[in-house]
């Protein structure tokens, strides 16, 4: 009867084990011909209100100095404050005001697309014209319940939602890994959407690579609410009786 009973815990042990990395665990029952099948190809796209760093360089340095906001040697040396002040700001259009060249749309092209208009554009007025753009307000911000929340910069213009938890020093034990909500704001509407991190089904979502100003929320589950619930009750609960001590300490005196 004993050993019986002894055989019944370790059972039900092993089944909330399992029950609980099933909470936990991520991409559960993917392998790498999945992963390599449903991965999407990742585009990003000018925005309004992005702000774009500009660059022209050519074999002659003096014919591109107009198109230039500050010498392309002293750039690197430059804070982040710096460069965004030397950024052209994306409008409301989707136009930049470039020198020489003038107005030009750019909203909806992806980098390359832009550096090809761009580079035809120039050649009228230099000979083998090189543009380079790069993104100055490529950030993220990612909030709940993960370790570090806060907004982070991301240099290499791309990232996906596991890479920007990592860099929040991922979901803690009280996140739900299959409620991730992700705020995007793209042409000026606000859409949300839901991701389920335990599923391999995430790599085919359209979010799954994270565009420039996204927000990603990690949503505390009910052991966390429950215990915030707990806590708050607690400490009025102690403050009450706190106050109703000193209430007959003060009346019996």
């Amino acid at each position: 009867m004993r050993i019986r009973t002894m055989l019944l815990m370790s059972l039900a042990l092993l089944a909330a084990s399992c029950a609980s990395t099933k909470k936990i665990a991520y991409f559960q029952g993917i392998d790498d011909k999945t992963i390599e099948e449903q991965v999407q190809k990742f585009e990003l796209r000018i925005m309004p209100n992005d702000n774009l760093y500009i660059t022209v360089s050519s074999i002659n340095p003096d014919a591109v100095k107009i198109f230039n906001n500050i010498n392309t040697d002293y750039s690197q040396n430059l804070s982040t404050t710096s460069l965004n002040m030397m950024g052209y700001l994306v409008d409301n259009e989707g136009d930049i005001n470039f020198p020489v060249v003038g107005k030009v749309h750019l909203a909806g092209m992806t980098k390359e697309e832009a550096i090809d208009m761009l580079t035809s554009k120039i050649s009228e007025y230099v000979v083998n014209p090189t543009v380079n753009i790069r993104f100055l307000n490529y950030k993220v911000t990612v909030l709940g319940e993960v370790a570090r929340p806060g907004t982070f910069t991301i240099s290499d213009e791309k990232i996906t939602v596991p890479e920007a938890l990592g860099l929040a020093g991922d979901m803690t034990i009280y996140g739900k890994r299959d409620n991730v909500l992700v705020a995007r704001e793209a042409n000026g509407e606000r859409t949300f959407h839901r991701l389920d991190m335990t599923s391999p089904d995430v790599f085919t979502s359209d979010y799954f690579y994270l565009q420039q100003n996204d927000v990603v929320y990690v949503q505390p589950n009910k052991a966390r609410a429950g215990s915030s619930s707990y806590n708050q009750n607690l400490s009025l609960g102690v403050s009450f009786v706190s106050l109703l001590v000193t209430i007959i300490t003060v009346l019996t005196r």
